[in-house]
């Protein structure tokens, strides 16, 4: 340890152990995730940020390791030290230039803002040498005066990668290709379990990572299909979820944009069916039930369960609405007017 803290001093940076924590220390390969609580002090004391107090709630910090966090010198700290440690390190000028621009981003975050609200015309250097307000006075007077910082760190957790579900953002493209089919499993298990709510979350997860890759992929190109052939399994599985909690018309319009680009999508055009149905949509309902037939006559039986149970709904509807206006346009039935003694 004598040898880490020459190696930060060498490096500008000064540490000093608080607390000293358990275990070995890790080799911290990229990928490790790092949770801690951080407190920010000017060296004259003044505090600026407090991880523990910071939007009026305790949340500590998430840092994924070798996702060239803005704030290159909190990566290196958190690195020398093991988990349940608490110290505190002095970091030279050359460290904190950036750490106005790192507090902002946090302070939004905790109080549930955009955390790049206010960054996005310029990068963080250009920033550093203009004149624009960060929104708060005292990073305001931090980026006109840079100077070193105390970061009072303590390490809470060390996650080796594998061990835990990175977030979306924090993830490479590679890295949400692979995570994908796990997540389709998670959300099949839940299905089963019959956690409709939790499948549909995981399912609309899956989703959005592929979405997300596909967005890079030019519309019709190789790259594209093959991913929307992915997702058109999922989508379908979240629509069935969706069924079950009767969000029907949200069903229609994922169905109707399947069917769109895949005509032979049986699934889509039942699961369709199914929602029209339900929002007595009777012509859109049996127009699909036909296209069902059409595609796989093998699900007639199915089918006509459907439609019987779709035409009775009509019927017993439509004597609820003949009880309801039954003599309101006889006269026979009026009521006597009132009399006046």
């Amino acid at each position: 340890m004598e040898e880490e803290a020459r190696k930060l001093l060498e490096e500008g940076i000064n540490k000093k152990l608080i607390s000293p924590g358990k275990g070995e220390l890790s080799t911290f390969p990229h990928g490790t995730k790092v949770v801690f609580h951080y407190r920010t002090s000017l060296c004259d004391g003044t505090v600026l940020d407090d991880s523990r107090a910071m939007g009026g709630r305790s949340k500590p910090m998430e840092l994924i390791l070798g996702k060239k966090f803005k704030l290159a010198v909190w990566e290196r700290i958190v690195t020398s030290m093991k988990q349940g440690e608490i110290a505190e390190f002095t970091c030279d000028t050359k460290h904190t230039a950036l750490y106005p621009l790192v507090s902002q981003s946090l302070r939004n975050i905790s109080v549930g803002k955009d955390p790049l609200e206010g960054q996005r015309h310029c990068c963080g250097i250009a920033q550093i040498h203009s004149h624009h307000s960060l929104g708060h006075k005292d990073l305001d007077h931090l980026q006109a005066n840079p100077q070193p910082l105390i970061f009072t760190i303590e390490l809470l957790q060390v996650l080796s990668p594998g061990s835990y579900q990175m977030d979306m953002w924090a993830m490479t493209d590679q890295e949400k290709l692979e995570i994908v089919p796990q997540i389709h499993e998670e959300g099949n298990a839940l299905f089963k379990q019959g956690k409709i709510k939790e499948a549909s979350e995981k399912y609309y997860n899956a989703i959005a990572c592929l979405k997300n890759l596909q967005m890079k992929e030019h519309p019709g190109d190789g790259g594209w299909i093959k991913l929307d052939l992915m997702i058109t399994p999922l989508l379908l599985n979240y629509c069935q979820c969706l069924l079950l909690q009767d969000q029907y018309y949200e069903v229609i319009e994922h169905c109707s944009s399947l069917v769109f680009k895949y005509e032979d999508n049986v699934k889509a055009y039942y699961k369709r069916a199914k929602a029209h149905a339900a929002v007595w949509n009777e012509e859109q309902a049996r127009a699909d039930f036909a296209k069902v037939l059409e595609l796989d006559p093998s699900l007639e039986a199915s089918v006509n369960k459907e439609l019987k149970a779709m035409e009775e709904k009509l019927r017993s509807k439509q004597q609820e609405e003949k009880g309801r206006y039954k003599g309101l346009f006889d006269f026979n039935t009026r009521p006597a007017a009132a009399t006046t003694g």
